[in-house]
């Protein structure tokens, strides 16, 4: 039943053609029998005639509706100029007017209901009801008069459903085209994201490797104890880099399936301790300080304390000179987590930590103030008075719900 269903839906002409030969068969019968029963009101030929042409209408409704209701006017005329009373082919202005309310354009519509409305009271007319009188005559037109109207009426709101129905399915289109937009804006975002975070994973522990091997070539002949545990601290720093990159590229990789627990998690700020700690074990020393009483923190905020202690601490390896110090405070508020790096190095000029380093290639201040901003928090960095570089940010704490 589905394919036949499916089938009648691809050639609706046919399915048309088929009714009009049903219709025009009872039409025949009906021309001969009131021929037969009356003798009059014009030859059986005649009737005959305009019946086809009805039919025609009826099998070529869909495919030309316009000059077939045209036709169908023309039609409607003859009769009424030839004296040809309506039989069952008639049924077919209906349908025609039905038609082209709901397909055809404008005019056509406007046209089929001025004919619709015009029909009943013009047969009315030119063959009236003699057992009614005058005021039965108009009653019989009304009521002759409601189908075409109700024909034209299921038409036109067939033609408003199919527009409704249409402007569903574009506005469906376009709002699965903006929400592949979305997609892809999401796409770029989190590949940024990724960007800063192997930008502070390479540039936090490259940078201790460079220090550790720099200071295990210098004391490889006198102090070997020394180089040996500089080179320790270089192989510990790397595998924690690859670990963290290994993490953060495997976010990129698609069409695979990773296991949950498959990479470590992000930093957060219990593991600042550390971070600390390798600054210390590379040659720059750290003093560290946690005020407040330390709660658990969205991963958010977590995650961006710890990079903003990484980045500022890794500029301080490069720019801060030979005997630079550094200080790390963490102070837990009620409503937020206040962060605190200073060193008191020599610095670089403002605009290399706005770029990222004294080479250009990082994210530096910028990448901080973009992790700040997307946790809702403020960052304050600049030189200190009588030397050195500072760093500040308060980063909000979402309410419990």
């Amino acid at each position: 039943m589905q394919r036949l269903y499916d089938f009648l839906r691809r050639h609706p002409t046919w399915v048309d053609s088929f009714w009009a030969v049903v219709l025009f068969g009872i039409s025949c019968v009906g021309v001969v029998s009131v021929h037969r029963a009356s003798g009059h009101h014009g030859s059986v030929a005649s009737g005959l005639a305009v019946s086809a042409v009805l039919c025609i209408v009826t099998a070529l409704r869909r495919r030309l509706p316009e000059p077939m209701l045209l036709v169908t006017a023309a039609t409607g005329v003859a009769q009424l100029a030839l004296d040809i009373e309506t039989t069952a082919a008639d049924f077919a202005m209906l349908v025609i007017i039905y038609t082209v309310a709901a397909t055809g354009v404008r005019w056509a519509s406007r046209f089929a209901l001025v004919t619709g409305l015009c029909a009943a009271t013009l047969a009315e007319i030119r063959w009236p009801t003699e057992q009614a009188g005058f005021a039965g005559q108009i009653g019989i037109a009304v009521f002759q008069t409601v189908p075409f109207a109700l024909a034209w009426v299921l038409g036109d709101s067939m033609r408003t459903r199919r527009a409704y129905f249409a402007q569903l399915e574009e506005r469906a289109a376009r709002l699965e085209k903006e929400r592949e937009a979305q997609a892809k804006v999401a796409v770029a975002a989190e590949r940024a994201r990724i960007a800063r975070e192997l930008h502070d994973v390479v540039a936090h522990n490259v940078s201790v490797m460079v220090v550790q091997a720099d200071g295990a070539a210098y004391v490889l002949d006198a102090a070997p104890d020394q180089a040996k545990k500089a080179l320790e601290t270089i192989s510990s720093t790397g595998r924690q880099a690859l670990a963290e990159m290994r993490r953060l590229l495997g976010v990129l990789r698609t069409g695979e399936h990773k296991e949950a627990g498959e990479y470590v998690p992000q930093p957060d700020v219990e593991q600042i301790d550390e971070l600390i700690e390798q600054c210390r074990s590379s040659g720059l020393p750290v003093d560290f300080k946690v005020e407040g009483t330390p709660r658990p923190l969205p991963s958010g905020v977590e995650l961006t304390a710890y990079r903003i202690v990484q980045e500022a601490l890794t500029n301080t390896r490069k720019h801060g000179g030979p005997n630079a110090g550094a200080s790390v405070r963490l102070v837990y508020f009620d409503d937020g987590l206040g962060l605190l790096v200073e060193d008191d190095g020599k610095g670089a000029p403002h605009e290399l930590y706005e770029e990222g380093g004294a080479d250009g290639g990082g994210h530096g201040l910028i990448g901080m103030r973009e992790r700040v901003g997307m946790v809702g928090g403020t960052l304050d960095a600049g030189p200190r008075p009588g030397g050195g570089f500072r760093i500040s940010a308060l980063l909000p704490l979402k309410p419990a719900l």
